[in-house]
């Protein structure tokens, strides 16, 4: 298949974290609300065969709660949420977030959606992926200017979980919790790790060898375009007429 769209690769690539044979097994898959690309990465690993349980606090019909996220706070509580997804207005070498807004607290000078239950999740989940398509030194600062959910902690502080990647419209980073720093894991096509550098506000470490990040399998693009779309027309068209080119029936 050609004219793989953007949003198929980040979707496969978030997919393939998911995976991970060196991270904590995902068993049972938490999206929040407006999260699309983890909402068709969560249901490709489905569609791929594999016994994951996906609970989708945005879905529309067939939704698991019904009292919507005071239940996924108490089954992140009690270890039972294995991975989540976050993005932020700003994300920090440390892979701190800000949902917050720019400027001195209480961040006015940019008014982001809120923290809501960012620094929760983030700390009970056993495992996190960060995303956000937009790869800028806007976005992707050297420190954020409000915490909204911390990405390491001091000692003798507990938290079950830290960020496993980073996911942008350039790349992929890896993040090791133990120095508190992101490694480049993989660059989407046409990207180098100068033009990474260029648009990234933090320091990161380049390994000698960085991979392009693979383009999604037809297997994989026949499922995001099919079965996947399926599963989210009602919840996010918008997102399936853009990158997909499908809407509900009339």
């Amino acid at each position: 298949m050609s004219d793989i769209r953007p949003e198929e690769r980040l979707a496969a690539a978030l997919a393939r974290l998911i995976l991970a044979p060196d991270a904590p097994p995902a068993r049972h898959i938490a999206v929040g609300a407006a999260s699309p690309l983890p909402a068709a990465a969560c249901w490709l690993v489905k569609k791929l065969g594999h016994p994951v349980r996906l609970s989708l606090l945005h879905k529309r019909s067939g939704n698991p709660f019904t009292e919507g996220t005071r239940e996924l706070f108490d089954l992140t509580g009690q270890g039972r949420i294995d991975l989540f997804f976050l993005g932020g207005g700003q994300i920090d070498g440390r892979a701190n977030l800000n949902l917050v807004g720019t400027g001195a607290w209480p961040g006015q000078a940019v008014r982001f959606p809120g923290s809501f239950g960012s620094a929760f999740m983030y700390m009970m989940a056993h495992r996190t992926i960060l995303f956000r398509e937009e790869h800028s030194p806007r976005v992707l600062v050297e420190q954020v200017d409000n915490i909204s959910a911390s990405g390491v902690n001091e000692p003798g502080v507990y938290r079950r979980g830290h960020a496993q990647a980073l996911v942008t419209g350039k790349c992929v980073f890896a993040f090791h919790p133990d120095r508190a720093r992101f490694s480049l894991l993989s660059l989407h096509p046409g990207e180098t790790v100068e033009s990474i550098r260029a648009a990234t506000g933090f320091g990161f470490d380049v390994p000698d060898d960085v991979p392009q990040t693979p383009d999604p399998t037809d297997q994989e693009l026949t499922l995001l375009r099919g079965a996947v779309c399926d599963e989210m027309l009602e919840t996010y068209p918008e997102f399936c007429a853009r990158v997909f080119d499908r809407k509900i029936a009339a």
